[in-house]
């Protein structure tokens, strides 16, 4: 933490991209041009409106993107309706980076990685999968398993189908959606069943993020499968309040989400109390 995180700078508003019925997609860059801070996979950001409010919300843009970064942000209450009525070139205030990122550079570094997403639960992963892409021979081989609940509840299909899909990227990505519909012909099953079915070999390394009840079976699914919670990374960006370990709003045990995380190995959270 440095004196940076606490400063609020200025972001424009870039651009504006509707990916699902209630989740918004936001380009901020500096007024001059260029992203306003660096980062890393899977780090947040603190974004306000003066007389409104503000909150933590992930970093979905790679830190190999220079000219700016981007929010993908659901409609879930005033400060979130307050950005979603916003037009480009509008400003707010954002401040940061906050939090442990993904050890991209470290532990996950020449590992098979397996990828594991329900809903909006994409979006801290987005930035992880975007910078392995763009440094791809870095990694061993990439699976991505996302489902949401209907196809329209797919965040970011144009990018999963154009880009990750590419053959170029070397990436096996496969979705679903929990219930058949119209003009779907993929696959139906909840995340979890479907990760079960896939039936992975246990050798991968898996970060997986979306609802707690998701993660809950989807870690009994890995299980089954030969899965170890050391082999599992998660985030809890969501517990994350002031960012700074003052308000105490994100403890857990002897934890603090946003200075010992937001994420964290599963083998770490199996020594905190059952409340996370």
């Amino acid at each position: 933490m440095t004196t940076d995180n606490l400063i609020p700078m200025v972001g424009v508003v870039t651009q504006i991209r509707r990916d699902t019925p209630d989740i918004k997609t936001f380009r901020v860059e500096k007024p001059e041009g260029g992203k306003c801070f660096d980062h890393m996979p899977g780090q947040c950001a603190m974004i306000s409106i003066p007389g409104v409010g503000e909150a933590m919300f992930s970093i979905t843009s790679s830190p190999t993107v220079q000219e700016y970064q981007e929010f993908s942000i659901k409609k879930c209450g005033h400060l979130t309706e307050c950005l979603h009525a916003m037009d480009v070139g509008q400003q707010i205030l954002i401040r940061g980076p906050f939090g442990k990122h993904f050890p991209v550079e470290g532990e996950l570094l020449g590992k098979d990685l397996l990828f594991i997403a329900g809903g909006v639960g994409l979006a801290p992963l987005h930035s992880v999968i975007d910078y392995v892409l763009a440094n791809r021979d870095k990694y061993g081989q990439v699976d991505v398993v996302y489902g949401s609940r209907s196809k329209d509840d797919l965040l970011d299909i144009d990018q999963i189908q154009n880009v990750w899909m590419d053959p170029k990227n070397r990436v096996d990505v496969h979705l679903t959606i929990d219930r058949p519909q119209e003009g779907w012909d993929g696959h139906v099953a909840f995340v979890p069943t479907y990760v079960e079915e896939l039936g992975f070999d246990p050798h991968k390394t898996v970060l997986v993020c979306g609802p707690p009840i998701m993660i809950k079976f989807v870690l009994q699914a890995l299980t089954k499968l030969g899965f170890t919670k050391e082999q599992i990374y998660t985030t809890m960006e969501l517990r994350m309040k002031c960012g700074l370990g003052k308000c105490g709003r994100c403890n857990i045990g002897d934890k603090y989400v946003c200075k010992d995380g937001p994420v964290f190995r599963f083998d770490e959270l199996s020594e905190l109390p059952d409340e996370y």
